[in-house]
């Protein structure tokens, strides 16, 4: 399988995974079982329903406990089905693509980042703040006007 294909079933198993995190899942729910209905040739929709249920219920129990491996490994899952999906059916990945062209504005114009904090060497007395980008922050503690 050629790279751009392993990278298009990662992005997709991405993109899938982060949507089952967010207030729009119903509606990228019913578009990602359609696309997998058709390419695996089912009409069990039911079946590829609960599949992303379970796996949705895998993610957010994970990120409630902050197991951040967790929801790597539901990634991992999706990332090798979609593989699989991809050498089986080379014709989906334009439908991918256009899958996930379609979901990544649901996001609401926000970039998605893995943010991985350690802490070592002791406790920590303070405040931490876990995000992608800060603005407007200065060092003294106090926000910029």
């Amino acid at each position: 399988m050629d790279a751009e294909l392993t990278a298009l079933a990662a992005a997709g198993a991405t993109t899938l995974v982060q949507q089952m995190a967010t207030d729009g899942w119903a509606q990228a729910r019913r578009r990602v079982v359609a696309f997998l209905a058709r390419r695996r040739g089912t009409a069990d929709e039911e079946v590829i329903e609960g599949e992303l249920e379970a796996s949705r219920a895998e993610v957010t129990a994970a990120q409630e406990a902050g197991e951040a491996g967790e929801v790597e490994d539901v990634t991992a899952a999706w990332r090798v089905r979609l593989r699989r999906l991809l050498r089986d059916d080379p014709e989906a990945a334009a439908e991918l693509r256009s899958l996930l062209d379609e979901l990544e504005p649901e996001r609401g114009g926000v970039t998605v980042r893995e943010v991985h904090n350690t802490i070592s060497g002791g406790e920590l007395h303070g405040t931490v703040i876990q995000a992608g980008v800060i603005s407007g922050f200065r060092d003294d503690g106090s926000r910029s006007r």
